[in-house]
């Protein structure tokens, strides 16, 4: 799999308990900061009407959808990139997952403790976004520093890599993060990549509301707003409502979402989010045997979408026999696809599309 989300924000805002929803793996949940000091890690499903609708069809012994990793980190207080509240050992954490999940406390309950002492959301996201700066800063700040030294070899990639950490540091001095930086050629690619820099990583926001809030309420609209600027998205959840649903067995559970006009769950739509935050697409292999989903970045070439499978089928590669999925549902099954001409065969440079159904040929 390889790819996953951390789930950030401030103490009480909700994170173990959509964490505990979302994996079904029990966070430990408190009304006090830092009940959660060691990330937990949890493996979600994929939910891919693609592979249910060809699993209907083909009938197989078994059907794998595609999987994400999602952490539950401890919450971010003021001074956190100074090591308050164990910050150093969170801001760790973070730095090791692929994209950031930022729940959002949107909801009023004086049982809840708020560590700020008010519900203020973008507030909230600020302070997160802040400490997150100033770790990036401090790290840009050390390696300009170092590699300012190494300016008098006259080393060329040493001159480039000062001009990029003297922008990079303009930009977090402005409290603007890395991400929207612009990065220019495959160089500064790989020195960007070598920092590992924590306001890089592409960002979801979630607003966390109670279940009287699910269509939004002044709050969220700041969210969302918020979210507007930066470029990405935010998504409204009731954490609560969540766990009500995630214990339900599967045929109550759709009951329930009917009786309060739920048609998709706000987890399978963080889910499904998250995954094209980090622009994840997924193909499909597809028999008797099993109807699977594999999980690839979009831009993917065809040998090295095998290789997901086994290094051997990346190192053996003769080419691919590919069937898109609305050519398959149309034809109805792989001997009528064939009689259809749908089936294509690629080669090495061809780039694997999402939904495509794919059988590799390959020398041992």
């Amino acid at each position: 799999m390889g790819f996953n989300c951390g789930i950030v924000g401030l103490p009480n805002v909700g994170k173990s308990t959509i964490f505990s929803a979302l994996t079904s793996k029990k966070a430990e949940a408190s009304n006090y900061p830092f009940c959660t000091i060691e990330p937990n890690v949890g493996i979600v499903k994929v939910a891919d009407r693609r592979i249910k609708k060809l699993s209907e069809i083909i009938q197989p012994k078994k059907e794998i959808y595609t999987t994400m990793e999602f952490v539950d980190i401890a919450g971010l207080v003021k001074g956190a990139s100074k090591g308050e509240g164990l910050g150093n050992q969170f801001l760790a954490n973070i730095r090791n997952v692929d994209a950031i999940v930022h729940v959002v406390r949107c909801f009023e309950d004086s049982n809840i403790t708020h560590v700020e002492g008010s519900v203020n959301p973008v507030r909230d996201i600020e302070i997160i976004n802040l400490e997150l700066i100033l770790a990036d800063l401090e790290t840009v700040s050390k390696r300009l520093e170092k590699s300012s030294k190494a300016l008098r070899t006259g080393d060329k990639n040493i001159r480039q890599e000062c001009n990029l950490l003297e922008k990079l540091k303009e930009s977090l001095e402005n409290e603007t993060p890395v991400r929207k930086v612009a990065i220019n050629g495959e160089d500064e690619k790989k020195i960007l990549s070598s920092l590992n820099l924590l306001t890089v990583k592409p960002v979801l926001y979630v607003a966390n509301v109670d279940e009287d809030n699910l269509s939004g309420n002044e709050f969220v609209k700041q969210v969302v707003k918020f979210a507007q600027n930066e470029n990405t998205k935010c998504i409204v959840i009731c954490g609560q409502l969540e766990t009500e649903i995630a214990q339900l067995p599967e045929d109550e559970r759709k009951i329930f979402m009917e009786e309060l006009g739920i048609t998709v769950s706000g987890l399978d739509i963080m889910i499904k989010e998250g995954y094209d935050l980090l622009d994840l697409i997924t193909f499909i292999t597809a028999g008797k045997p099993e109807v699977r989903g594999w999980t690839i970045k979009r831009g993917t070439k065809a040998p090295q979408a095998a290789g997901k499978i086994h290094s051997d089928f990346e190192k053996g590669f003769i080419r691919a026999e590919v069937i898109s999925f609305e050519d398959y549902i149309k034809a109805g099954s792989e001997a009528k696809v064939r009689e259809a001409g749908y089936m294509r065969l690629e080669g090495k440079d061809y780039v694997i599309r999402d939904g495509d159904i794919v059988h590799f040929r390959f020398n041992v």
